[in-house]
Formats: structure tokens, C-alpha cells, sequence
């Protein structure tokens, strides 16, 4: 049964799309409400991040619109798959987040989700300021140039 899932340490799900769309500020590590068909969904890797996002509900922090898939041996325990997910942190740092959210122009995005060293489920939580179509395309051709510029170097070294 141990080979059957990923080692701990290993990503779940990632939000690939959300470092394109974003500009990343800061980083938090969060634990993660989830039922045990959930748990194990995830340990296979399947789950996504796409169009996922963490805000505030009755003074607590949540992910919202986050996709884990049935589990199809646990056909009893059935769930919901974009449920909302209770986000587990302490409370100085979940007002700094609000503190944060309120601010204009920044979101909390998950960026990914990964069990740690002891198995346990934890979101990579980033807050991010949205940006522009310019801002973008500036940071592809960074990116290119930065590959282009390496090859060079490589080659000619």
C-alpha cells in the first residue's frame, strides 16, 4: 500500500496559471479542513487549483472553488467537489491576511497544495496583487531573455 501514493513532501495540486496572473508579495504555509475521501483524492494527485481563491466568512479564512475530485472507493462517504475549505491559521496571522484582503488590489490565491513531512495536507497560500496585460508580456520577455542570454553563455562560454 505505501507505493500506491505519492511520499510525503510531494505537491498535490498546483496553481501553475496564478505566478502568470499575479505578481507574488508573500507567501504562508496553512493547514487545511478536509474529509478522508478528500485526503486520499489528493494523495492520488488529482485536484486543481484552477480559479481558486481564499477570502474571509463569519470572521474565518476559506478556499474557495477548489476542485477535488470523488474518491471512487469511498462511493458511502460521497462529497461535495468545490465545497468551500476552512483555511487553519493562528489568529495574529489570519488578521494580518485580513489586514491585507482589505487593501486594494490584493487577493489571497493558493498556489499549491502538498502533505508535509508528517502526511498532513497543507495550502501554500499567496498574497498577490493582479497583473496587467503590459506586465505580463514585460515578464515574458524577461523570461526569454534570461533563457536566450544562458544558451549564449552555455555556448559560447
Amino acid at each position: 500500500m505505501a507505493g500506491k501514493y505519492a511520499p510525503p513532501g510531494t505537491i498535490a495540486a498546483q496553481n501553475r496559471k496564478a505566478r502568470h496572473d499575479y505578481s507574488i508579495e508573500d507567501n504562508m504555509e496553512t493547514g487545511l479542513v478536509l474529509t478522508g475521501p478528500e485526503v486520499k483524492s489528493l494523495r492520488e494527485g488529482k485536484g486543481s487549483l484552477v480559479d481558486a481563491w481564499a477570502g474571509e466568512r463569519d470572521g474565518e479564512l476559506w478556499m474557495f472553488n477548489c476542485y477535488i475530485p470523488k474518491y471512487a472507493p469511498a462511493k458511502n462517504f460521497p462529497h461535495e467537489e468545490r465545497r468551500p475549505r476552512k483555511l487553519l491559521v493562528n489568529r495574529r496571522e489570519m488578521d494580518r491576511l485580513f489586514g491585507e484582503i482589505h487593501r486594494e488590489g490584493v487577493t489571497l490565491v493558493p498556489l499549491s497544495i502538498y502533505f508535509n513531512k508528517r502526511g498532513i495536507a497543507k495550502v501554500d497560500l499567496g498574497i498577490a496583487t493582479g497583473k496587467r496585460k503590459y506586465d505580463k508580456r514585460q515578464a515574458d520577455k524577461k523570461r526569454d531573455w534570461d533563457r536566450q542570454k544562458a544558451r549564449l553563455l552555455r555556448d559560447h562560454g
